[in-house]
């Protein structure tokens, strides 16, 4: 028996090794290592929490303070969360282990990549976007698809919401001229609804009730969406060798920026978002979530169920999902399939808006979506990890409120002990007076570890490519690299209290019932006029004065504390403006910094981009425009389910919260 046990454990790891060539997902140790994971995070927020408690009580503590010590708990705990999400990743990446796995990663040329068997519809909803960038982008991807020979296992459709007739006249125009310029008739589609119910999930959900029975998986882009052939076939035999997935999702990388702000985020995103995917994937495993584009879903799996239902209540808590995508996922995972996330997977791209207020009107929206998802917090069947991701996704934006508070507190309160002379004897007999005790050790560690869980995962995100030579090129060599984290983090300081007050307001105009308007978003946003900053930034600007002020009178100590915060917020209006500047952008990369490796290494999908750009196909010249063929109709199914409470709507049990509400009171 003895000699046959080492047999038997070859064979074992053969078949193992077998499995992985051939794409097939495993995830061992899934309940210990998220055990371990969340042990982390509970360990190292409760280590601050007692800090902080120690620092405050230390001359009594006050309403104020505990509110505070509240306050931090909250915030301090989501950020931990990130910090050991993006160890979790960076240890992969060192290792070079797969994060669900936990083994070697299979180099993608010892993958077992056997021909496709099932079909895949590529399809792209757009909304009164650019027709010639929506085309473009459809045609590099459609020629990198067919290039991998592997094309005849997909269908490309272009399902237009467009309520502007003049650009739905340019899309059907162009979409005719591109089927004639590819030789794709038979395999490109465009379809536009004259009723656009439901936003960018009922156009989706149109198609699938349409033509989704036609086929095996459904590759969602986004107008400003680019995915190389590669990547796109990656993730079809992915779903072919893994019968139980139901969503895979990619990290999209943006590109083609030109603005200081536009490629401030470019940079960072590339640099850091690899590494903390990889964390999210260790411990989500299969519960991951589903960003709304760049993934491949399983048509059978989205139709029976991701039907949308109607919130209770009015807008903007009521009414239609905004944010569909994390709803979709945790409905996928109750249905029993799995949703997993491919961080090593490259060659999908997007586009963002190019300056700081276009990036904050997307930011507005989702801030109203992802509140919503506290209303399925108490649905039946959810995973635990999913109704994570709702409260994770809510306080994304809540924290920013909540950072404030704490922080208006921390002025009131040590504006209120400058004020109020401190009582040196109580009422009683006293020997010794009670002197004031600060605790400069733990406020000192208290204030280290928080700069480890702001800076760390940035720390990790740069050793990673200092250490890996090609990557290291691509971002303009370890010197420029290291200067670019800097500038990144410098800019990222300014721009954080810029970025809190703005999400504060989302989250209180969302809260006092503004419904926002949910348009296409401007991706070919530059330069800012400087009125239009002022228009918007001139509240945080103003209050950053006063803020500023009140503490260098009363509490210098703390003025210098919150001069990041309040200096952020006084050069609001420079900063917003002067990142917009596309001069700025394009001579900080002719230096070689805040580049990336698809700027000093295009993709080939890329360059197909920006040559279909320079080509349009608009340029052609016919005399009519070819006839538009659809595919016939399959009539598939897609039913809402009721969403089964098994607890009070959540926003109305807050509600109760509040004296004086009536019991029973529908939110």
């Amino acid at each position: 028996m003895s000699r046959l046990m080492p047999d038997k454990l070859k064979m074992r790891r053969a078949a193992a090794t077998a499995e992985r060539r051939r794409g097939r997902f495993s995830t061992p140790l899934s309940w210990e290592r998220r055990l371990v994971f969340f042990a982390l995070v509970v360990l190292t927020a409760g280590l601050a929490c007692d800090m902080m408690f120690d620092i405050l009580v230390a001359n009594g503590m006050t309403k104020v303070e505990l509110m505070i010590l509240g306050l931090f708990t909250i915030t301090f705990s989501w950020l931990v969360i990130s910090f050991w999400s993006a160890v979790a990743g960076f240890l992969c990446h060192v290792f070079n282990l797969d994060p669900l796995s936990l083994r070697r990663r299979i180099r993608a040329e010892d993958l077992d990549n056997r021909p496709l068997t099932s079909r895949t519809a590529v399809v792209m909803p757009v909304y009164n976007e650019d027709p010639e960038r929506v085309l473009a982008g459809l045609e590099a991807t459609y020629r990198s698809i067919m290039a991998t020979g592997e094309g005849k296992a997909f269908h490309f459709f272009l399902l237009s919401d467009t309520r502007n007739d003049e650009i739905a006249r340019e899309e059907e125009a162009g979409i005719a001229r591109l089927i004639v310029r590819l030789g794709g008739e038979g395999r490109i589609f465009y379809r536009r609804r004259e009723d656009n119910s439901g936003k960018k999930a009922g156009n989706i959900a149109d198609f699938c009730r349409r033509w989704g029975r036609a086929y095996d998986h459904m590759l969602v882009l986004d107008a400003d969406s680019l995915m190389s052939g590669e990547t796109v076939v990656t993730l079809a035999r992915a779903m072919d060798a893994n019968p139980e997935a139901g969503i895979i999702q990619t990290v999209p990388m943006p590109v083609r920026q030109k603005t200081f702000f536009g490629r401030y985020v470019q940079f960072a995103s590339r640099l850091y978002s690899p590494m903390l995917a990889s964390g999210l994937s260790f411990w989500q495993m299969g519960e991951c979530n589903y960003w709304g584009h760049n993934a491949i879903i399983r048509l059978q799996a989205f139709i029976n169920h991701c039907a949308l239902p109607a919130l209770p209540g009015k807008a903007p808590l009521g009414g239609d999902i905004l944010s569909h995508d994390f709803v979709e996922a945790a409905f996928i995972r109750r249905g029993n399939w799995r949703v997993y996330l491919m961080p090593e997977l490259l060659g999908s791209y997007e586009e963002l808006p190019g300056n700081l207020l276009d990036y904050a009107k997307r930011d507005k929206r989702w801030a109203q979506g992802n509140l919503q998802h506290l209303k399925l917090l108490g649905v039946r069947g959810l995973h635990g990890i999913n109704r994570l991701h709702f409260i994770l996704g809510a306080l994304a934006y809540v924290s920013s409120l909540l950072w404030l508070l704490l922080l208006v507190l921390t002025t009131i309160d040590g504006v209120m002990r400058a004020v109020i002379p401190h009582n040196f004897f109580g009422n009683g007999p006293q020997l010794f007076p009670d002197w004031p005790v600060i605790e400069y050790n733990k406020i000192v560690s208290l204030f280290t570890l928080t700069v480890i869980m702001l800076v760390g995962p940035k720390v990790f995100g740069l050793l990673l490519t200092l250490f890996n030579g090609q990557e290291r090129r691509g971002f303009g060599g370890g010197i420029r690299l290291v200067l670019s984290a800097v500038l990144e983090t410098a800019f990222s300081i300014f721009l954080a209290p810029v970025m809190m007050c703005l999400h504060a307001y989302f989250v209180l105009t969302t809260l006092s019932g503004h419904v926002v308007t949910w348009d296409a978003q401007n991706r070919d946003s530059l330069y800012l006029p400087i009125k239009d900053a002022a228009a918007s930034l001139w509240v945080p600007t103003v209050a950053g004065i006063i803020w500023a002020a009140i503490t260098w009178v009363w509490v210098p100590s703390l003025f210098y504390w919150l001069l990041p915060v309040t200096l952020g917020m006084t050069i609001a209006v420079p900063l917003a403006v002067g990142s917009s500047c596309v001069w700025l952008g394009n001579g900080l990369r002719r230096l070689g910094f805040l580049v990336t490796p698809e700027e000093t290494d295009p993709p080939a999908v890329l360059n197909a981009l920006e040559r279909a750009l320079g080509d349009p196909v608009a340029d052609t010249d016919y005399d009519t425009v070819p006839a538009l063929a659809a595919p016939p109709e399959t009539q598939g199914e897609m039913v809402p389910q009721p969403l089964a409470y098994y607890s009070r709507d959540f926003i109305n049990w807050m509600a109760q919260l509040v004296p004086g509400h009536r019991r029973g009171q529908t939110g």
